[in-house]
C-alpha cells in the first residue's frame, strides 16, 4: 500500500497552519496544498465610531480586518479557538465560543454586551449571526470585508485523486466541499478518498462524490479536526506497515 497523501484545500495560510499542527505530532505522509477558495480583502472598512465589539466567524475575517487597517475594538467574540488565536495576535482580547455559529450567538446573548457589535465576515457566510443577535435584542450589524472566489484543484491534486495512494481530505466548509466535488476529476481509476468533514452538513455538500471513509469530529473546531485527521493517518500508516511486513 502506498504512503497516504494529505490533500489540503483551505486557503494557503490556513492550510499551512493546519499542516504545521499535524506535523508536530505525526510524520510518514505526503502533502498537497491545493486551495479551492481564495481570500481577497475588500474595503472600505465599516464605520466603527459607536461600535464596542467585533464578531469573527473565521480567522480570514481577522486577517482581512488587519490588511484593511482595522484597529482592535474593546470587545471581541470568535466562533472558535483558531479564530480567537488570530484575533489575539491582532491585538483583540477575544472570547471563544469553541463551536459553531449557534454556540457563538448563545455566548454573546448570555454576555449581553451594551453597544453595537459588528460581524466582520466574508461575502459568503452562513449562520446569520448579526440578524440572530438582533432578534435577541442586541445591537448587531455586519460588514463584508473579504471575498472568497473559488479555484480549481491543481494538476498535482488531480493526479493524486487518480493515483493509487489513499487521499485524506479535511473539509471545513459547505462551500469548499461543494467546490471540491465540482472540480475533482474522478475517473474509473481513482485513489481511495477518505474525508474528515467538520460537520454533517459539510459532508452532505459532497453530494454523490465517492468517499471510501468519512469521519466527523465530536466538536466542529480546528483542534478536533486535527485529531480526526491524525487518527486517519495513523490508521493508514498501520495498514502500510502491515502490508510491508506481509510482502517481506
Amino acid at each position: 500500500m502506498p504512503q497516504p497523501i494529505l490533500l489540503l484545500t483551505r486557503p494557503d495560510p490556513a492550510s499551512r497552519r493546519f499542516l504545521g499542527g499535524i506535523e508536530q505530532r505525526l510524520h510518514g505522509f505526503s502533502t498537497i496544498v491545493s486551495p479551492v477558495i481564495a481570500i481577497q480583502p475588500r474595503g472600505p472598512l465599516p464605520e466603527t465610531g459607536d461600535a464596542v465589539g467585533a464578531v469573527f466567524t473565521s480567522a480570514n475575517g481577522v486577517r482581512a480586518w488587519q490588511a484593511l487597517g482595522g484597529a482592535p475594538l474593546p470587545l471581541c467574540y470568535t466562533v472558535g479557538d483558531a479564530t480567537a488565536q488570530a484575533a489575539r495576535a491582532a491585538g483583540f482580547a477575544p472570547q471563544s465560543a469553541q463551536g459553531d455559529a449557534d454556540a457563538l450567538v448563545a455566548m454573546i446573548a448570555a454576555d449581553a454586551p451594551q453597544g453595537r457589535l459588528i460581524h466582520l465576515r466574508g461575502a459568503h457566510a452562513r449562520g446569520d449571526v448579526a440578524a440572530r443577535l438582533a432578534q435577541r435584542g442586541l445591537r448587531a450589524t455586519e460588514a463584508v470585508i473579504y471575498d472568497q472566489p473559488t479555484q480549481e484543484l491543481s494538476a498535482q491534486a488531480q493526479q493524486a485523486l487518480g493515483g493509487n495512494s489513499p487521499v485524506i481530505l479535511p473539509l471545513f466548509s459547505v462551500r469548499s466541499a461543494a467546490q471540491f466535488a465540482r472540480t475533482a476529476q474522478i475517473g474509473p481509476r481513482r485513489a481511495p478518498l477518505i474525508v474528515a468533514a467538520i460537520s454533517a452538513e459539510v459532508a452532505e455538500a459532497l453530494g454523490a462524490l465517492y468517499v471510501n471513509r468519512l469521519e466527523i469530529p465530536a466538536r466542529p473546531d480546528a483542534e478536533h479536526m486535527q485529531d480526526a485527521v491524525i487518527g486517519l493517518l495513523k490508521d493508514l500508516g498501520a495498514l502500510v506497515k502491515r502490508h510491508k511486513s506481509v510482502k517481506d
